[in-house]
């Protein structure tokens, strides 16, 4: 019955990233604005399915806050300005939130599937690097996107579930 539920759910994963890519124009930088979402959004699903979803949403304000504070802080320091020399690069948000949610997927839905662990991973990849194939953002801001994303999904998931546990009881 597991070994069914979790193929199915990696199916679907499978599924919506092929639509994901099929419905939106095939130009890199749109694919990348689309993996932007996808990625996290199925890690949500796959959160909640596991009945985590509560915690992943906290992990997920908090990547969200770790990505605006360095892009207002700052400022127009080198490391902030994009190739297209706008600031607010440092660290690129699609990259950390695609690598967020491909590492929900990953320990959430796919552990048993290196097709679907593989194929996410890929995503998120493809993410980050369609933002320097656009000018939005250079290989080290994307790193720094993906490390930062990678970072907060796996090193907060147990902090936050305990204080969310504790607020509650």
């Amino acid at each position: 019955m597991r070994e069914t539920l979790m193929n199915w759910r990696n199916q679907v994963i499978l599924v919506v990233l092929a639509g994901v890519l099929a419905l939106t124009p095939p130009i890199p930088e749109r694919w990348g604005d689309t993996l932007r979402f996808a990625l996290p959004t199925l890690g949500f699903g796959c959160a909640v399915l596991t009945g985590n979803g509560i915690e992943y949403l906290g992990r997920l304000a908090l990547l969200n806050a770790a990505i605006y504070a360095p892009k207002t802080a700052l400022a127009d320091t080198p490391i902030n300005i994009r190739p297209n020399g706008e600031t607010r690069g440092f660290p690129s948000g699609h990259s950390a939130a695609a690598a967020f949610g491909a590492s929900a997927i990953v320990a959430e839905c796919a552990r048993s599937s290196p097709v679907t662990a593989t194929a996410v991973i890929l995503a998120a990849g493809f993410t980050g690097a369609s933002r320097v194939d656009a000018d939005k953002h250079n290989p080290w801001q994307v790193l720094a996107g993906w490390t930062l994303g990678v970072l907060v999904e796996r090193g907060f998931r147990r902090r936050i579930g305990a204080w969310l546990r504790r607020k509650r009881g």
